[in-house]
């Protein structure tokens, strides 16, 4: 058995994050632009068949050989990862995080779980310790889930999503960000979201400060089940109030507030959506108000639980056929995850949108922290509070708003580098958010105010 013992606070830490920048490791003006011109679809046709090369990516496969199972292919994955951080200067820090998961419904003997991390720390030192999360799941698996030997190409499901990760990671590498970006490859997601939930349980435990994940997850195919092609948008899956039994304070606080469409999650969709069909022109950001797909769930969903803002990327419409299917020819129609029914120019789409939110996102100040709406007096209009941000290279601030029917903002008004606004709207009419802008004109995710009594 293959072991590899980092854990996620040895990981990020061994890579600078949290610590002052080396020498000459200042911010500069990220050209997002270029960055989403360099995603290739070709290179991610590459790498989505170098891992259906490896015939099998069960977590309970073969671990041992160097040209099938699960094992080869996290060892392929990682050395990727390492030869193109290499190229872009040595910045990418590239590890397995790695625990041993006991029996369960889908795990027939104790099982090393291992995911590929490769972490880039932020260059700027009061925003390394902020952290954005990309991931694809890199296990697959065939009909029967708990069959380790059959052939589970897992082409859509999820080669598409770790390419595009592996894509993202190398591109982004030859870039500095204020913050840090983790680029993960991560384990047994069909087996129960075992890698994803252990790496977002430890980052909890260790309080490290993951301000947005996104999960891509089945991002490879324009072509649906009906033979419809759409490639032009993609859904993203965004959580309101978390089903949970006893709500947090914050939580209560949305609710008592007509906020349900405020939560975390939904304020990093909206900036996704907005960064993304900017930079990626003609492609659709399709924000789908709940935690995922009808009573499914992804890679995603342990950052959800740990309180994070976590999001899924998947393509508009599914075709089953190939999607936890034995491969096989069934009454003349084709079964199987295979590479033939994937569009590479649709899986880089979705990879430039990623990459153009992460950039944004991670050039950004922090999102303002205690937003209040001051509620003392009656009047009909607004006055927002909140704390200063600590970035030097912080501009000021913008309040946005929109009408209670309305999903996206839809006015902004950029107010100063103050700490108080008032506006003359009601509060009773409309819902408000306060972003943060730097000097470049890079601006944070909103935060939604909470009454100040």
């Amino acid at each position: 058995m293959l072991r590899i013992v980092t854990g996620v606070t040895a990981a990020l830490l061994s890579a600078g994050v949290g610590a002052a920048p080396s020498t000459g490791a200042q911010p500069q003006i990220v050209p997002i632009r270029q960055i989403v011109a360099d995603i290739s679809p070709q290179r991610i046709e590459a790498h989505v068949r170098k891992l259906v090369g490896f015939q099998t990516r069960h977590t309970m496969s073969d671990t041992v050989s160097d040209t099938q199972g699960i094992g080869a292919a996290r060892r392929w994955i990682k050395a990727e990862l390492e030869r193109c951080g290499a190229q872009a200067g040595g910045r990418l820090q590239v590890a397995f995080d790695s625990h041993v998961a006991p029996v369960s419904k889908r795990i027939s003997r104790p099982t090393e779980i291992v995911n590929v991390v490769a972490t880039l720390p932020g260059s700027q030192p009061q925003s390394a310790g902020r952290i954005y999360v990309v991931s694809g799941h890199y296990d697959s698996r065939a009909t029967d889930v708990m069959d380790a030997r059959g052939d589970a190409p897992g082409a859509n499901d999820d080669a598409s999503g770790t390419a595009a990760v592996i894509e993202m990671a190398c591109v982004m590498a030859r870039h500095r960000f204020d913050a840090t970006l983790v680029f993960m490859a991560v384990a047994a997601e069909e087996q129960g979201l075992l890698g994803s939930g252990h790496w977002a349980q430890q980052a909890k435990l260790n309080n490290l400060n993951i301000a947005g994940m996104l999960n891509n997850d089945i991002i490879g195919s324009s072509r649906g089940d009906d033979g419809t092609v759409d490639g032009g948008q993609v859904r993203l899956f965004a959580e309101g109030i978390p089903a949970v039994k006893e709500m947090s304070d914050g939580v209560r606080a949305l609710v008592a507030t007509g906020g349900e469409n405020d939560s975390i999650s939904r304020q990093l969709a909206r900036h996704v959506k907005q960064v993304g069909e900017r930079y990626v022109p003609g492609f659709k950001v399709n924000v789908i108000q709940r935690a995922d797909r009808y009573l499914r769930g992804g890679d995603h969903m342990p950052f959800l639980a740990q309180g994070y803002a976590a999001l899924r990327f998947t393509e508009p419409n599914e075709d089953f056929t190939h999607q936890h299917q034995d491969v096989r020819v069934e009454n003349g129609v084709q079964y199987g995850d295979l590479p033939q029914f994937v569009d590479y120019d649709y899986v880089a789409k979705v990879a430039r949108v990623n990459a153009a939110a992460l950039a944004s996102l991670a050039l950004a100040p922090a999102a303002p922290s205690q937003v209040q709406v001051r509620t003392a007096q009656l009047e009909n209009a607004t006055t927002l509070q909140w704390q200063p941000n600590t970035e030097p290279d912080l501009a000021g601030y913008r309040i946005v708003w929109r009408a209670t029917t309305a999903d996206q903002w839809q006015g902004a008004q950029d107010v100063g580098n103050v700490t108080e606004a008032r506006l003359k709207l009601s509060k009773d009419n409309y819902f408000f958010g306060v972003q943060a802008i730097d000097k470049d004109g890079n601006v944070s995710v909103a935060t939604y105010p909470t009454p100040l009594r």
